[in-house]
């Protein structure tokens, strides 16, 4: 979801970014069929001012890039990403484009940078290209244990299954999703990977476990769906190390109360203690995509901001390592 009101948020946060220059990153010169190279910069960046991160023990920040992007970039819009390895990246944005990308890792492993940046436009399933925006408003994403892709759209909420990444289907074909009537602008944006299948998460409430056959509930959404003004899922990944799941919620209260926070889901659905919240005076803004993937002992997490293609709003890219979720 994109409420417009985090626009406001965001200029305050704006006014605490960095001096340092934004460096461009290496372009992507494959010749893959489908896939068109992106240009981007990358600006490094940090926690910001003290006083409104909060890092649970045994969570250390692992580095964070700001993407600079044209106003015309097909980079904008990203709602979330998920990771193929330690490195390289797929990512969905809003305005109906998939795109794919590296990270750059320093000599400790500390993000540091971006490269080979391509994207390519999702399509119908006759097919074409999409060109509604009540069509291509994609917030999620996830591939099977077979490698392939599937995309969850919200204002006509529906999924997608796209087929492997390496060899796209240009038909893509509807796959199981929850029979749930979701608000507007309120859909599938916790979307992952699930033993047997993936899980869903709604925006404004509720969790499901889906499989090819269909969906179960995991935890019934609310009567009343859950408002801006509190925490909600806007992002979800598989725990590599176990057999839960990591989220990404955001809350926003008018004029300039943005956060954003990680925390585990169990197999049940349950919630566990805040590992990473973020405000306010420190770097924070429209949180909607995590990925996680295992490293060493523990889970390096990368959180993603989607920019609403606003001038006063951020592309953040931030990692966090954890060793320990107690």
């Amino acid at each position: 979801m994109k409420p417009a009101r985090l626009v406001a948020a965001a200029v305050a946060a704006v006014f605490l970014t960095g001096c340092a220059t934004a460096v461009p990153a290496p372009v992507w010169t494959d010749s893959t069929p489908g896939w068109t190279a992106a240009e981007a910069g990358a600006r490094p960046v940090g926690l910001g001012l003290p006083g409104g991160a909060m890092l649970a023990r045994g969570v250390r920040f692992a580095g964070g890039v700001e993407l600079v992007l044209d106003a015309e970039s097909p980079l904008h819009s990203l709602s979330d990403l998920k990771m193929l390895d330690e490195a390289d990246f797929v990512s969905v944005s809003d305005a109906g484009d998939l795109v794919r990308g590296r990270l750059r890792l320093g000599r400790t492993g500390r993000l540091v940078g971006v490269e080979a940046l391509r994207f390519r436009r999702l399509t119908m399933p006759d097919g074409s290209p999409i060109t509604d925006k009540a069509d291509g408003d994609a917030e999620g994403l996830f591939l099977d244990a077979d490698g392939g892709l599937a995309v969850s759209f919200e204002r006509r909420h529906r999924l997608w299954s796209y087929g492997p990444l390496e060899a796209l289907a240009a038909r893509p074909r509807p796959t199981a999703a929850p029979g749930v009537d979701f608000p507007l602008n309120d859909g599938m944006e916790g979307i992952s990977a699930a033993p047997g299948g993936w899980r869903v998460a709604g925006e404004s409430g509720g969790v499901w476990d889906c499989a090819p056959q269909g969906c179960r509930v995991v935890i019934a959404p609310p009567a009343e769906p859950i408002p801006d003004s509190e925490y909600r899922i806007t992002g979800m990944d598989r725990d590599p190390s176990g057999d839960g799941f990591w989220v990404v919620e955001r809350r926003f209260r008018p004029p300039v109360d943005v956060r954003g926070r990680i925390r585990r889901m169990a197999a049940d659905g349950t919630l566990g203690p805040v590992l990473v919240e973020l405000s306010l005076p420190s770097t924070v803004d429209n949180f909607e995509g995590i990925a996680a993937v295992r490293r060493g002992d523990g889970v390096r997490l990368y959180i993603l901001s989607d920019d609403n293609g606003s001038e006063r709003q951020r592309t953040l890219l931030l990692a966090f390592d954890v060793t320990s979720a107690d």
